[in-house]
């Protein structure tokens, strides 16, 4: 398999990316934590509930700023994934391999990695059940669960994916999938979707498609690929700028985008995908293809969904300006996991994080929180293979850019922060705690922080 970001990238943005890679290989130094099997309490004053980006960042910032004395986080897995990174592979621009770490490598000096899984939580109690049928009692608690695939929800799947033309940029076992049915593409549809629930990362599902359209005119297919978004959802963005730059693109480049349209089953078998209208329940339209990536259905760990930790809907049901939860004040949630009303994304999580510690440190001195979450989160919209639209908005869908240009252009540079210089600051800065979003760099060139 042969990346294409060699194919695409100038002379300087692949020095600037090997000068990040050195930087990234070189700004690892060997970290100490305590693994369970040495583990001889089961009582913490911070007690993390997943080693995922929130749950990572949170731990460190809890030793490293708030100096908390004993932290410990359970997580079960023992890699660790910058997940952003997943759209580039699934278009052959990045290897699989960069997107990983093993987990022990990013657990905070001085925080002890408990390995397992949680099964039951009771704040009522101050206390969590794990797999291994041990109890862990806390002081703190901070909800870093992320957000649970459900391939399973579409008929058909996720079996389907031991068959070819099939992937989804979602999991770590199907991204290469996509960018095999992508090279073995040869005529007819070219089929994206976007499922009716929360999820993820959003603007997701349609950079995969801008990648594979540019692949396509690459590699001399495109008069031969009928290129097709089917989202659930009305409208292709949900901030006006940014949707408006999109609606030109998906103009320019003749792709079909079919709005409420959810993905309810794959024949895979037969090459065949089942939409219904989410308007009229049982209305459905079958389509065949030639490639086809799911974006799954999504929802909260099923851990939480019967907590009281959860709200209606099973996400963590916390206030969205301090991230504190409504009923348990020793209880936090970050990320993926909550109920706030904003994108699930990476950067949504560093930003979040810069406002949990200052909430947490002052409700540790019965302190009133005083920094508020305004909702900022951040879309890098992949268009082609060396293009961005960074789209970056607050809580009422309002642009809150960092930089002093036009976010809406389609850029390089934007590209190379996507591709290289983010997870540099990710594994380097973010989860050592370091890195609590764009808000000081807006500030420095006097755009306003809200």
């Amino acid at each position: 398999m042969t990346p294409l970001f060699a194919m695409v990238s100038s002379p300087r943005a692949r020095l600037f990316a090997c000068f990040l890679r050195l930087g990234a290989q070189q700004a690892s130094p060997f970290q100490l934590h305590t693994g369970v099997g040495l583990a001889a309490k089961n009582h913490y004053e911070v007690l993390v509930l997943g080693g995922g980006s929130g749950g990572i960042t949170m731990a460190a910032r809890m030793k490293r700023r708030v100096q908390a004395e004993n932290v410990a986080i359970i997580e079960p897995s023992e890699r660790h994934f910058y997940q952003p990174i997943w759209t580039l592979v699934g278009a052959g621009a990045k290897q699989l391999s960069s997107s990983g770490r093993p987990t022990a490598s990013v657990i905070p000096s001085g925080v002890e990695w408990i390995k397992a899984r949680v099964v039951e939580l009771n704040p009522d109690k101050n206390c969590v059940h794990t797999d291994n049928g041990k109890e862990i009692s806390y002081k703190y608690l901070i909800i870093a669960l992320g957000i649970q695939l459900d391939y399973e929800k579409i008929k058909g799947l996720p079996e389907g994916f031991a068959h070819p033309k099939i992937g989804s940029n979602y999991s770590v076992s199907t991204v290469e999938k996509t960018w095999k049915a992508l090279q073995d593409f040869k005529e007819g549809n070219a089929i994206f979707t976007f499922p009716n629930t929360p999820i993820k990362c959003a603007g997701a599902p349609q950079k995969i498609m801008y990648l594979s359209e540019a692949y396509f005119r690459k590699t001399g297919k495109r008069s031969k690929a009928n290129i097709i978004f089917n989202t659930s959802l009305g409208a292709i963005f949900g901030v006006k700028k940014y949707a408006d730059a999109l609606q030109e693109i998906i103009q320019e480049r003749n792709l079909t985008v079919n709005y409420k349209q959810n993905l309810i089953e794959v024949r895979a078998d037969k090459q065949e995908a089942v939409f219904e209208n989410v308007d009229k329940p049982g209305e459905t339209q079958v389509i065949s293809y030639e490639m086809l990536h799911v974006t799954p259905p999504m929802s909260s760990p099923d851990v939480l969904k019967t907590s009281p930790v959860a709200d209606a809907a099973g996400w963590v049901d916390v206030d969205k300006e301090t991230l504190q939860h409504k009923k348990y004040p020793n209880v936090f949630g970050i990320g993926d996991c909550t109920n706030i009303p904003t994108s699930k994304t990476a950067a949504a999580v560093a930003a979040q994080s810069g406002i949990l510690d200052r909430t947490i440190s002052l409700i540790m001195k019965n302190e009133t929180p005083t920094k508020k979450y305004d909702g900022y989160t951040s879309c890098p919209l992949v268009t082609g293979y060396n293009r961005v639209i960074l789209a970056e908005f607050d809580y009422n869908s309002q642009p809150l850019e960092t930089f002093p240009f036009d976010q809406s252009k389609e850029r390089l540079s934007m590209y190379i922060m996507k591709a290289d210089l983010m997870p540099f600051l990710y594994w380097n800065m973010m989860l050592r705690g370091y890195w609590g979003g764009p808000a000081f760099l807006r500030k420095l060139l006097h755009l306003g922080v809200r």
